[in-house]
């Protein structure tokens, strides 16, 4: 097992009402590496529903929602945006069924430990991805992380967001005025959070560089969380005691 499933930290998680601190982790290139089998199972998913294979890919989906990411394949191969709930009921039944043979993620590294660490500081750690919740669960168990080191009531996922902005603006309503922190690993997760008045802290295990990632308007930029975590942890410890972070 990769992470700490005991009661300690399952205490920590699930007392929702003693703690304000949130900690919003984006699924792939942050908390697993990215494969191939994601994009498999949307033009599967579209095939299924649709009877053709997109042969078009979109230019640049990194960072996109679900919802957004099949609508653009579909427009750029030209098939009609109509087929969407359809194929994002499909698409949770192909993950089921991957989820059900055994299929595998591989986390990214030092993952399991940041997580134990801000529970251990009574943060409570959270989901923000653009995948639905049946797809974001099974991803995560696919890793090998316990479903209970998240807090799902207060998770937030994008499969029926127009654009991330949208889905980083929902999260910011629902935590009321509690304190929250984006983690990412793209661009697009930093501008969103930027729009939503959410701090963001930026890892370079996904598609974007170290370097790349700088010229956002991350907290703090790290190669991962095997080499970054103390820094993290200053950097959520240094927000949570401005007065500008809600």
């Amino acid at each position: 097992m990769l992470a700490l499933c005991g009661s300690w930290l399952q205490s920590r998680i699930h007392k929702n009402d003693l703690v304000s601190t949130y900690i919003l982790w984006d699924i792939d290139g942050t908390l697993i590496y990215n494969n191939s089998s994601a994009g498999s199972l949307y033009l599967d998913s579209i095939e299924h529903v649709t009877g053709v294979r997109p042969t078009q890919r979109v230019a640049d989906p990194h960072g996109m929602t679900e919802g957004q990411l099949l609508a653009a394949i579909l427009h750029v191969n030209g098939q009609d945006s109509g087929h969407l709930p359809e194929i994002l009921s499909r698409l949770d039944e192909l993950s089921l069924g991957q989820h059900e043979a055994g299929h595998t993620r591989e986390p990214a590294v030092g993952t399991a430990q940041a997580i134990a660490a801000f529970a251990s500081r009574g943060w409570v750690n959270a989901i923000l991805t653009g995948n639905g919740p049946t797809r974001a669960r099974f991803k995560v168990l696919a890793a090998g992380y316990c479903a209970e080191d998240f807090d799902w009531q207060h998770s937030y996922f994008g499969h029926l967001s127009p654009t991330r902005h949208h889905l980083t603006a929902d999260a910011r309503d629902a935590l009321g005025e509690n304190h929250a922190i984006i983690i990412g690993d793209t661009p697009k997760d930093g501008e969103a959070a930027d729009t939503a008045g959410i701090p963001f802290i930026a890892v370079a295990t996904g598609t974007y560089s170290a370097d790349e990632l700088r010229k956002s308007s991350a907290l703090v930029v790290i190669d991962d969380f095997e080499s970054g975590l103390d820094a993290v942890i200053d950097a959520v410890v240094d927000a949570i005691g401005s007065s500008s972070l809600r």
